[in-house]
């Protein structure tokens, strides 16, 4: 198989596997051990643009910049493509969710994708619990299946 090919999956598969991981960080992490970091992120009071949850950004690119740095130093080897998937990942994240759900930059505020407004409301559900536990939605590119109907129904109104 061409290595190109196998790169490829590579990047893919990591960026799939990062879905699992922020799933499993957000739910067993962000809302346990570390909810001291991200409660202002439920409980927004200041105004501020900066949140202590901003800190994710800076936990999360760590592994990345890591393996794209080893497996660059190794001659392009695979650790650079799993890299590149966290790093690719990472960058959706930000799109999506401080962007396109959150606008902290106000841009791509309106979508009629049914799949953009599933993810929305999937995380509007997650926001609804401002406590630490008792939350629903934890993930960020897969959501329920409920929320595609739900937008499916308002798109066909």
């Amino acid at each position: 198989m061409p290595h190109w090919i196998i790169n490829t999956l590579i990047t893919v598969g990591a960026f799939v596997a990062m879905e699992c991981v922020a799933w499993l960080a957000h739910k067993y992490l962000m809302h346990g051990l570390l909810w001291f970091l991200h409660h202002d992120h439920h409980q927004r009071d200041d105004g501020d643009f900066f949140e202590k949850n901003d800190y994710f950004f800076v936990i999360f690119a760590t592994p990345g910049i890591a393996f794209l740095w080893l497996g660059l130093n190794a001659g392009f080897n695979y650790l650079f493509w799993i890299g590149l998937g966290i790093t690719i990942y990472g960058f959706t994240y930000f799109l999506v969710h401080d962007i396109f759900i959150h606008q902290r930059f106000k841009a791509l505020r309106n979508s009629d994708s049914v799949y953009l407004k599933a993810i929305r409301r999937a995380h509007k559900m997650h926001h609804k619990h401002l406590g630490k536990h008792d939350g629903e939605c934890y993930g960020m590119l897969w959501v329920p299946l409920k929320y595609f109907r739900e937008a499916q129904k308002a798109n066909a109104k």
